[in-house]
C-alpha cells in the first residue's frame, strides 16, 4: 500500500483528522504536510493535528481532535463518552478527554482535558474507532465530581433508563473505581434503580417514603388503559381497602400545553373504580416532600411497618 493510500484510509476512519505523529509513521513528512496546508487542501487544527477538510469541524471531528492532540493514551470521557454510547438529553458543548495525570498538553478550544491517575487503558471501551471510555466509569466519574448529588444520581438513572448500562455493571464499576467520591450514595441509588426506579423523581419518592415511614411503592408498573394502550405508571401502592393509589410525577416539560393535555387524557384513562391517580411535581418532591408525604398518608398509603 502506498503512503497516499495509507493516510487516506486512516483519515477516512478518523473523520478526516490526522495527527502529525500518525502521518510521520506513514511516511508523510512535515514538508508535505506544510505544502498541503499552504495549498488549502488541509487545515491546521492544533500544533499536533491537521484535518483533510477545511470547513468548520463537526462534533465527531472535534472529539477526534481532542484524542489525537493528547496522544495514544487519551480517550473521550465523561458525558462525551456517554454521548457517543447513545445517551440522550445530557449534552455538553465541550468535549471531555481523559489524559494521564503526568501528561502536559496545550489547550485546545472546545476540548476539556481531564487529568487522571486512574488506569485509562482499563476503562477504555473495546473495539476500534474513536477511543472512548466505557459508559459506566464515564458517568460515575462525571457524577462523582459534580456539586449536585441530584445531577450525579440523574445521570446514573438515565443510562439505566435508556438501556445503556445495567445496575449490576454499574455496581461493579463503583467497586473498581475505589476510592470514588459519593460511592455509598451511588450504591444506594443503583440499588433503588435495580428495584424499579427509572428517574431522579422516582428516586425522590423512594427517599420520601423512607424518611416519612411510608411503604415503598412499586415503580414502572405496566398497565393497560381504557383505550387498550400499554402504560407504565411512576409509583403505585396497594391500599388497605384493596384499591391502588397511583402517583404520577410531572417534570417541567409536563407544564407545556400539549403535554399537559396529554397527561389529563392519560390520567382519565388510567382511573378505574379500584384505581386512584394523583399527581405531584418534581419540584414538590425536592422542596416540599413533607407535603406530598402528608397527602399520601391521608389517602391511605400504609406505613412501612404495615
Amino acid at each position: 500500500m502506498s503512503d497516499e493510500d495509507a493516510w487516506r484510509g486512516l483519515a477516512a476512519s478518523q473523520e478526516g483528522m490526522l495527527s502529525r505523529r500518525q502521518l510521520g509513521e506513514l511516511g508523510v513528512d512535515r514538508w508535505r504536510v506544510r505544502n498541503q496546508i499552504a495549498a488549502g487542501r488541509w487545515a491546521q487544527r492544533s500544533p499536533m493535528v491537521v484535518s483533510t477538510t477545511t470547513g468548520p469541524l463537526s462534533r465527531g471531528q472535534l472529539m477526534w481532535l481532542g484524542v489525537l492532540h493528547a496522544g495514544p493514551q487519551a480517550v473521550v470521557g465523561g458525558l462525551t463518552a456517554a454521548e457517543v454510547a447513545g445517551l440522550r438529553s445530557w449534552h455538553r458543548d465541550d468535549v471531555t478527554v481523559l489524559i494521564p495525570d503526568e501528561l502536559e498538553v496545550d489547550d485546545v478550544s472546545g476540548i476539556d482535558f481531564h487529568r487522571t491517575r486512574r488506569d485509562i487503558a482499563a476503562m477504555r471501551a473495546p473495539g476500534t474507532g474513536l477511543p472512548r471510555c466505557r459508559i459506566e466509569p464515564a458517568v460515575l466519574l462525571f457524577g462523582a465530581y459534580q456539586r449536585s448529588r441530584r445531577t450525579a444520581q440523574g445521570v446514573v438513572a438515565a443510562v439505566v433508563q435508556q438501556q445503556l448500562a445495567d445496575p449490576v455493571s454499574l455496581l461493579s464499576w463503583v467497586k473498581v473505581l475505589r476510592p470514588l467520591r459519593w460511592a455509598p450514595m451511588f450504591r444506594e441509588v443503583i440499588g433503588d434503580i435495580a428495584a424499579g426506579s427509572q428517574s431522579v423523581a422516582e428516586l425522590d419518592v423512594v427517599r420520601l417514603c423512607r424518611h416519612h415511614g411510608l411503604a415503598t411503592p412499586d415503580r414502572q408498573v405496566s398497565r393497560v388503559d381504557a383505550g387498550g394502550r400499554p402504560r407504565f405508571t411512576d409509583c403505585e401502592w396497594r391500599l388497605p381497602d384493596g384499591r391502588v393509589l397511583v402517583l404520577e410525577v410531572d417534570g417541567s416539560f409536563h407544564m407545556e400545553a400539549s403535554h399537559w393535555e396529554e397527561d389529563l387524557v392519560r390520567q382519565r384513562q388510567l382511573i378505574s373504580p379500584d384505581r386512584l391517580v394523583v399527581r405531584c411535581t418534581a419540584r414538590e418532591l425536592r422542596e416540599e416532600p413533607w407535603r406530598v408525604a402528608g397527602d399520601l398518608r391521608r389517602l391511605g398509603v400504609p406505613t412501612r411497618a404495615a
